[in-house]
């Protein structure tokens, strides 16, 4: 048998480790310092380790856990007050970015600048880049949300609730882009699952939560049990949403949190799920963004196609969504924070262009850019997103109305819980 997996994981849980507690001595959330670790240790530098499907699969547990646990942390009444703001939100912010991508490819995706060599036309070529760029993964943004003290405030709830939607957008640009080039794909019956996705939710979710409440309640002496069907739970949504639905893992997944949200012993697993979280799984997928970046083969032209879909990356997602906040009646301030926090495209982005290259939608020769984009918002919108809720800690009382709804505080995510998760914890009986 092969063993380098051990040794790579301990090199992974160490470089993360140690670069997390230097950005945060510059003051930036530790995933930068994952994130940098992926990238250092990847192909894109020293090539110590590669992106194997261990990793790859390991990284997928890890941001369903991750969403899992945002998923059971949120308050679903703030959730509901905010799903108006979410959904215009998340359709400024897949418009704004579907709109001006397709602009900035139609200037370089052509023969006379970068040649790609494929069938399909120019024009649905670039119309899926803009797709690519309507993504958004707010994974990062929920763990330094988490690391901030914010992610039950009026701005995170509503970042959170218009990722879920900017995801199902997201599908249906992917989905209507993809028939038009491969006619074995129906736009009706994808449309078709997407509505009988959150009606499966819906059903499922009131029938979990009562049987789950009942089976707990008879049960209260040992919360380990607790912790394992929730997992169970966790994983069969995330699986019925991708397999059956088409609809991603990780929505899956924050929707069973949500579920499990109102039980009575929430805190408690969500205590545990972060353990399971900080000491393995969100190590390794944060590494994994950056052991992703490959630049092989990159041209003059191809570096500066990058660097202006990264610029329009930033900006669309920024003034779209925090155009959508405006509208929505948020404040200058917390809408600059809602744009911030859906910057990051992450593995969402990576999963879309990978499957518009299977239909003939991308070429191999514009990964590069992609790889780019996906890498850099990931890194650079903790950064923004810190800096635009003012990098620090405020006295207590003094935060704006609808943003300091809890108390904040900065825990190293990467070595302890929070210290309000050890005093949930103390307060509950326990027998482990």
């Amino acid at each position: 048998m092969e063993y380098k997996y051990l040794l790579d994981l301990a090199i992974i849980l160490l470089s993360t480790k140690l670069l997390g507690l230097v950005t945060r001595k510059f003051k930036m959330p530790q995933v930068v310092g994952a994130l940098l670790a992926g990238v250092i240790l990847g192909p894109a530098c020293f090539g110590v380790i590669d992106n194997t499907d261990f990793i790859k699969t390991l990284s997928e547990v890890g941001v369903i856990v991750l969403m899992f646990s945002a998923g059971m942390e949120s308050d679903i009444h703030q959730l509901k007050k905010a799903g108006k703001a979410s959904l215009i939100v998340a359709g400024l912010g897949v418009v704004v970015p579907l709109v001006v991508g397709f602009a900035v490819a139609s200037v370089f995706n052509n023969p006379s600048v970068i040649q790609t060599d494929l069938e399909t036309s120019h024009f649905l070529q670039n119309v899926f880049i803009g797709v690519i760029l309507t993504a958004t993964s707010v994974s990062i943004t929920v763990e330094t949300l988490k690391e901030m003290g914010k992610l039950n405030s009026k701005v995170g709830t509503t970042i959170l609730g218009a990722a879920v939607i900017d995801d199902i957008l997201g599908i249906i640009a992917l989905t209507v882009i993809t028939s038009l080039a491969d006619p074995s794909v129906s736009v009706g019956i994808v449309l078709l699952k997407i509505v009988g996705f959150f009606a499966f939710a819906i059903g499922v979710g009131v029938v979990t939560y009562i049987l789950f409440k009942k089976w707990s309640d008879r049960h209260i002496d040992d919360h380990r049990r607790f912790v394992v069907m929730a997992f169970v739970i966790c994983l069969l949504m995330s699986f019925c949403a991708e397999e059956w639905f088409g609809v991603a893992d990780i929505t899956g997944a924050f929707i069973a949190g949500i579920i499990l949200s109102n039980t009575s012993h929430a805190k408690y697993m969500a205590s545990r799920f972060e353990t399971l979280s900080y000491t393995l799984l969100s190590p390794i997928f944060f590494a994994s963004v950056g052991l992703s970046v490959v630049l092989d083969n990159m041209s003059v032209m191809l570096i500066v196609f990058a660097l202006a879909l990264l610029g329009v990356a930033i900006i669309t997602k920024i003034v779209g969504c925090g155009l959508g906040a405006r509208l929505s009646g948020f404040n200058n301030k917390e809408s600059l924070q809602i744009g911030c926090g859906m910057v990051s495209r992450g593995e969402v982005a990576l999963i879309v262009a990978n499957k518009g290259a299977a239909v003939g939608l991308m070429s191999p020769l514009l990964f590069g850019p992609v790889v780019i984009v996906v890498v850099v918002t990931t890194i650079i919108s903790p950064i923004l997103l810190k800096l635009s809720f003012g990098g620090g800690k405020k006295k207590k009382g003094s935060g704006q109305k609808g943003t300091e709804q809890l108390p904040e505080h900065e825990p190293d995510v990467s070595t302890a819980p929070g210290a309000d998760t050890v005093v949930q914890e103390a307060a509950l009986p326990q027998k482990e």
